[in-house]
């Protein structure tokens, strides 16, 4: 493997929101790590009655996560305490976004936000941001010319979760130069005439799937396409990013991103959709579609690209499809009716990952599939918990077929931990906030008793508890406790109430 130096005496279109990012050159953190043992009785505790297995999971996660953590190596350019991605001695990008997703609820414990300011402090003087840095040394995996040096852009829907969750805006005022500038490098090197996006298949995340044209590498390959979930996620990144600049009074700074957004949604609706099947494709080089169908163009629907009726179309003859992507563990990441899907060890081709399936459960959750997201989200945290029964840990990603196989490393945490934390309390519990509004969703559908105490929200915590039920039927019974002003709006089928 070749590592490259980070170099910025080479010739560089200077981006001036690089000489703004506070994290190059920021002295390295020097506090101690909290060690688990110590510090297992501050964090969210979930109680589910008759679930032991998935409070024991939950915890496993949370003690394999804090074994992971690393102080800074102020030799390789890192300044602040991280999670390690568990994976081979390189911080990952796309894995350390989707870490955050489940990290936010130890916020008060360890901030795993900070994990991200360590590709911030390795930013190129152009903006560009290395996908993989080594934990060791001041090297980076990829050269920034390298079709595979970089991606996915998920960081600014990162960060937007975290302030959402934690109300912190001196973050995102930190968080912003780094992001817009990380966005203009994709835009200028990323794209093609009509401004679309190209990417590969390991700067996309998804290194083998089969969405290349014959001839190319679906790892390392752009194959001359424009690429569904790239464009989708530059869309998001924007969107994001306009939103960002507005709350910190700096809309002028975002006004570049409008027209894009504008043409990334005009384009995708009309040039990547393909009627007859009713999904999103990846477009190829004539101006044909792609017929490979994967997970990739569901970054459509929480990036609130694709109509309502066409995210209908997704869902009900794609997503619910027993013969593509509705498998016993859900979902693949490639449907189940391509000739390359496997049910054991096939990678991306047909494994079950975590970051595909929490991006699924937002779209969902963002056209009002609720119920169906809900029943998606108990068979995956299901089918982590039967593993966890059998294996005694998490894994990497996972079988989409029965029996409960496991595939991938193991003690991933690593984003193994989205399904036993953040999928078990937002989407099997129902149970998601918002700091800067003080105000908490709950969509009772367990019948067990079940909640949260210490469910942390901004400085304070609280408690929710929902008691037993004899049946769906009946109405349920909510406490709430919290050691500040909080609101929380209960939703049971068509009901919804305010404590």
């Amino acid at each position: 493997m070749q590592l490259f130096k980070v170099n910025n005496n080479h010739c560089y279109n200077d981006n001036p929101h690089v000489k703004k990012n506070v994290f190059i050159g920021k002295t390295p953190d020097t506090d101690p790590l909290p060690v688990y043992e110590e510090i297992k009785d501050r964090l969210p505790h979930p109680i589910w009655d008759g679930h032991d297995s998935a409070i024991d999971c939950y915890n496993k996660v949370w003690e394999i996560g804090f074994s992971n953590l690393r102080l800074p190596n102020a030799e390789a350019g890192f300044v602040s305490s991280f999670i390690d991605t568990a994976f081979n001695g390189f911080l990952f990008m796309w894995d350390s976004a989707f870490i955050m997703m489940f990290g936010k609820y130890a916020s008060r414990v360890f901030d795993f936000q900070k994990t991200l300011d360590n590709f911030y402090s390795h930013q190129h003087r152009d903006g560009f941001i290395c996908r993989e840095i080594l934990e060791t040394e001041p090297l980076e995996n990829w050269s920034r010319d390298d079709p595979c040096s970089t991606g996915p852009n998920v960081l600014p829907w990162a960060e937007w979760e975290y302030y959402i969750s934690t109300g912190d805006i001196d973050r995102l005022s930190k968080v912003f130069d780094p992001l817009i500038a990380y966005h203009k490098w994709l835009m200028d090197n990323r794209t093609w005439q009509d401004g679309t996006y190209w990417s590969c298949g390991n700067a996309c995340g998804m290194d083998n799937l089969p969405r290349t044209q014959p001839g190319y590498e679906p790892d390392s390959h752009h194959s001359f396409m424009s690429w569904i979930d790239t464009c989708s996620q530059q869309y998001l990144s924007g969107d994001i990013l306009i939103k960002m600049a507005k709350v910190l009074g700096r809309e002028e700074e975002a006004e570049f991103l409008k027209p894009e957004r504008d043409m990334l949604y005009r384009v995708i609706n009309e040039q990547m959709w393909d009627e007859k099947t009713g999904f999103y494709y990846d477009k190829l080089r004539d101006g044909t579609l792609s017929t490979v169908k994967t997970v990739a163009p569901f970054w459509t629907m929480i990036s609130g690209i694709a109509t309502e009726e066409r995210a209908h179309r997704m869902v009900m003859e794609h997503l619910e499809n027993e013969a593509e992507f509705k498998r016993p563990n859900r979902v693949p990441a490639l449907s189940a009716d391509h000739p390359y899907y496997q049910a054991l060890f096939g990678y991306w081709c047909g494994g079950v990952w975590a970051p595909a399936n929490y991006m699924i459960l937002r779209g969902l959750e963002k056209y009002g599939y609720h119920d169906i997201a809900h029943d998606f989200a108990k068979a995956y945290h299901n089918y982590a918990v039967k593993v966890f029964e059998k294996k005694g840990t998490v894994y990497e990603y996972y079988s989409p077929e029965l029996p409960y196989n496991n595939s991938g490393k193991p003690d991933f945490v690593g984003w193994g931990g989205i399904a036993p934390v953040a999928v078990f309390f937002e989407y099997v519990m129902g149970i998601k906030s918002n700091a800067k509004e003080r105000r908490i969703t709950w969509r009772v559908n367990l019948t067990e008793r079940h909640g949260i105490e210490r469910y942390p929200m901004g400085e304070g915590t609280v408690d929710l508890i929902c008691e037993a039920r004899s049946s769906a039927d009946e109405r349920p019974v909510v406490t709430v406790k919290a050691d500040f002003p909080v609101t929380v709006d209960v939703i049971w089928g068509e009901e919804k109430w305010t404590v």
